[in-house]
């Protein structure tokens, strides 16, 4: 395949992902004709913003706040905290095809770069400095770690790379329990709250347990960076390179494709958004422990890629909403039950059921990508092509 008629069909691919059939199907095939029309001109006009769009997402996804109290607010900023983590886990199961159950052990690396670099009682301080500081740090540590995992471990394929990631998780959990540097299960408090203090004013906005809003709008900024990030590298040379590796590992070898350090690339950028959302945790809560990062949390923020849709970041936002924010919400609304399961300890069973039934009758997930839904419908073949090619003719 020539370059030109690559770039052609990635164009026309790209065009086709602006209608109503490219996202639900099954609904476009039930509605009228004059409704399809209309709802495929709105789908168009969204797709023709282009950049403008993370910016009315992001307004969108602000607002919710506003109408909320500050207990529907603090459910909201906890979901916030593992749909940052579920957007970076996408990129490694969804994208990559790696399976990693340890993923929350990144969660605890961020959080836990925070207790160490800012005045809080860890017994020990490399640095003290302001928590937006530390921000980066927390960042780049956490992605500095994914290198250091994957460095020995990508090599590995499936169940053993599956198996070797949850020994890492529990290897991070048990030598915080254990480590006196960060006060061992005892935990680290006293994590100051950043604040932010308006340019030309004296006025300073403090991000204090009262105020759980203000998370929630530095959520969504750091939401909709990590959204726009995940989609611009999904489109590059990176990103099919992924999905080349995902399809079939040793024929994207074969082509050419450095197998290894695009693994790398996978864990080092899915690391980051979870070293993100621990600083976030850490700072919103001002305290932290081994017990906080419990191996559960990681196969439920799985669970949120698997049901929102593999591949998709927009599933993965989906899958987070019902994953961790439907069983807070219900509890808020006093609902202590459903199908006769206990909403906070019945939920995995609840979980499991709708995994069953979304393998059964919507594998892609709730939200699945339009290169998964080809897959699934019988034309994997022609997009596997599409995965590799690109690095051959570039």
């Amino acid at each position: 395949m020539s370059a030109s008629t690559f770039v052609d069909r990635m164009r026309t691919r790209q065009k086709k992902a602006s209608t109503l059939e490219d996202f639900l199907p099954g609904l476009s095939r039930r509605l009228p004709d004059g409704v399809r029309s209309v709802v495929n001109q709105m789908f168009g006009l969204w797709a023709s913003l282009g950049f403008l769009r993370y910016l009315i997402a992001g307004a969108l996804l602000a607002s919710i706040a506003l109408p909320l109290g500050p207990s529907k607010d603090e459910v909201l900023v906890r979901t916030g905290f593992f749909a940052l983590a579920a957007l970076g886990l996408n990129v490694v199961v969804g994208l990559a095809g790696l399976l990693d159950l340890g993923y929350v052990a990144f969660f605890m690396i961020g959080a836990y770069t925070v207790g160490l670099m800012t005045e809080s009682s860890a017994p020990v301080h490399p640095l003290i400095l302001d928590a937006w500081f530390v921000l980066p740090l927390a960042v780049a540590i956490a992605m500095i770690t994914g290198i250091i995992l994957g460095t020995p471990t990508l090599r590995l394929r499936g169940d053993y790379l599956a198996i070797v990631t949850l020994g890492f998780h529990e290897i991070t959990r048990q030598t915080a329990k254990n480590l006196g540097v960060v006060n061992g299960s005892r935990g680290i408090f006293a994590i100051p709250a950043p604040d932010f203090t308006i340019p030309g004013t004296s006025i300073t906005v403090d991000f204090g347990p009262l105020n759980p809003e203000l998370y929630w709008f530095v959520l969504v900024v750091f939401i909709v960076l990590a959204l726009f990030m995940i989609s611009r590298l999904q489109d590059s040379r990176i990103g099919r390179s992924w999905e080349a590796i995902r399809e079939d590992e040793v024929a994207a070898a074969s082509m050419g494709i450095p197998v290894v350090k695009m693994k790398l690339y996978a864990f080092a950028i899915g690391a980051s958004t979870s070293g993100l959302a621990g600083w976030a945790l850490a700072t919103k809560v001002g305290f932290i422990n081994p017990n906080t990062f419990p191996l559960l949390s990681s196969i439920l923020v799985l669970c949120a890629v698997v049901i929102g849709g593999i591949g998709s970041s927009l599933g993965a936002l989906v899958g987070a909403a019902i994953v961790f924010g439907l069983p807070e919400m219900l509890r808020e609304l006093g609902t202590n039950e459903i199908l006769g399961f206990d909403v906070q300890t019945g939920r995995i069973a609840i979980f499991g059921l709708l995994l069953v039934l979304l393998m059964i009758f919507r594998p892609g997930g709730f939200i699945s990508s339009t290169r998964r839904r080809a897959e699934l419908g019988g034309g994997g073949a022609d997009i596997a092509e599409e995965s590799v090619t690109p690095v051959l003719v570039e």
